[in-house]
């Protein structure tokens, strides 16, 4: 039982603080930011919130600053929001999975051309 409310607790900790960032965040210094998802120890006392940025190396650093000097501001909107024992203490790790997963998409498309590619030349 356990396990469903620590996942139940991640989704919901998801949810709301994509749309605090989205309506009640004003810094500059975070832009198209999408929360991937929310990991959370059997406490529900920490959370590790992923997260993924439109924009080069220089922009995920100045995000990753924004977001961990709004740390207590986003943990007090949270407790205010959810009403646990506990308001998870958040850290933030960008997810680098996106850009993992479109390096793989192009490594599969130029194999999928040489071999078409190589297909024709033996047809010929």
């Amino acid at each position: 039982m356990q396990g469903k409310r620590k996942e139940r607790v991640a989704h919901l900790l998801q949810m709301e603080l994509s749309r605090l960032l989205v309506g009640r965040m004003k810094d500059p210094r975070i832009g198209f930011i999408t929360i991937t998802h929310v990991e959370m120890p059997p406490d529900l006392k920490s959370a590790i919130v992923f997260y993924s940025v439109i924009g080069d190396a220089n922009q995920r650093e100045e995000t990753q600053s924004a977001l961990e000097h709004s740390a207590g501001f986003l943990q007090k909107e949270i407790a205010h929001l959810l009403k646990l024992r506990y308001t998870p203490r958040l850290k933030f790790r960008y997810d680098d999975s996106l850009n993992q997963g479109i390096a793989i998409d192009a490594v599969l498309r130029n194999l999928k051309t040489d071999s078409a590619d190589d297909n024709a030349m033996t047809d010929e």
